[in-house]
């Protein structure tokens, strides 16, 4: 292997996903540098300023000049962060997620276009090989998966029956429930698969490696006006990925962007992973009480989010 090697093989990669000519390739006025950050403000809802310098290695000049033609542009909004007054957070405005949905599935299909390229017997070949470079070149930390690894899609066939399996699993392994948990997650799932409204409810996958590590719906509750996020869950080899508060997130903004005016939930105080998340989402307790569900004695707790109050 030699540095000319490297160079080779950029050099033809760059040409394939058409690197240099991005707008072009994906027929959108942005440049590869643009979308990125689109792509990570869209996928990191509590995102500012400095949190994307060092996480695309950006000049800070540059940033500012990306930023700041979003924002003349109806993309983003900055507002001053809740962690650190002395930074500013970044989040997409209605129109700005649009464009980056847009600009998400122009990206699946070149890639879908591409892949159908490769003959079936030499996909499993091509993602080892792609896995392999991803890890030696990662450095210090190599082969350790990262946040911007993972990514939330759209459930395909199986994924409905694996929720219902995985939580069924995990809760009776970490917690004790029964299999009336599993009854439940199950009566859930059906209701969604046999009749959702694909504009106001949705499940999302968080997928690392090819492989689902979490998941998250946002389905209509019966107040009017009402969202209710559920079946939230991020497998124990995936936590500290931040993968719950990107479901999270998306629930939020998705509930917020089709006009819900409230999200809530429903969870049992011994989850206490999930209620840190909640919170800092802006979630606010607003009731509990004890109840005998699933073979244990718990109590349950109704977390609310005013949608209408950016956080």
């Amino acid at each position: 292997m030699t540095v000319q090697d490297i160079r080779a093989f950029n050099r033809f990669y760059t040409n394939v996903i058409g690197a240099l000519d991005y707008s072009r390739h994906l027929y959108a006025p942005f440049t590869l540098t643009e979308s990125r950050v689109l792509y990570e403000l869209a996928h990191s809802p509590r995102t500012d300023a400095a949190d994307l310098r060092s996480e695309l290695s950006l000049d800070a000049g540059y940033l500012s000049r990306i930023l700041n033609r979003f924002e003349q542009d109806g993309l983003i909004e900055r507002a001053p962060s809740q962690r650190d007054p002395r930074r500013r957070q970044v989040t997409l405005t209605v129109r700005g997620r649009e464009t980056a949905d847009l600009l998400a599935e122009r990206a699946d299909e070149s890639v879908g276009a591409l892949l159908a390229t490769v003959p079936d017997a030499d996909r499993p070949r091509l993602a080892e090989a792609l896995r392999t470079v991803r890890t030696l070149l990662s450095g210090p930390d190599r082969g350790r998966p990262r946040p911007e690894d993972v990514a939330l899609r759209e459930p395909g066939p199986g994924d409905l029956g694996w929720i219902v399996q995985r939580n069924a699993a995990l809760y009776a392994a970490e917690y004790g429930f029964n299999a009336d948990y599993e009854g439940l997650v199950a009566r859930i799932v059906a209701d969604f698969a046999e009749d959702h409204d694909p504009h106001l409810e949705r499940v999302w996958i968080a997928e690392l490696d090819g492989r689902a590590v979490g998941c998250v719906m946002c389905v209509r509750d019966d107040a009017p006006g009402t969202a209710r996020l559920r079946l939230l869950l991020v497998e124990p080899d995936a936590r500290g990925l931040r993968i719950g508060d990107q479901l999270v997130g998306a629930v939020v903004e998705f509930a917020r962007g089709v006009g819900y005016r409230d999200l809530v939930l429903w969870t049992n105080d011994i989850l206490g992973a999930a209620r840190r998340i909640y919170q800092r989402h802006g979630f606010v307790l607003s009731a509990e009480k004890p109840h005998r569900s699933f073979g244990r004695d718990l109590v349950g707790q109704d977390w609310r989010l005013d949608l209408h109050q950016r956080q």
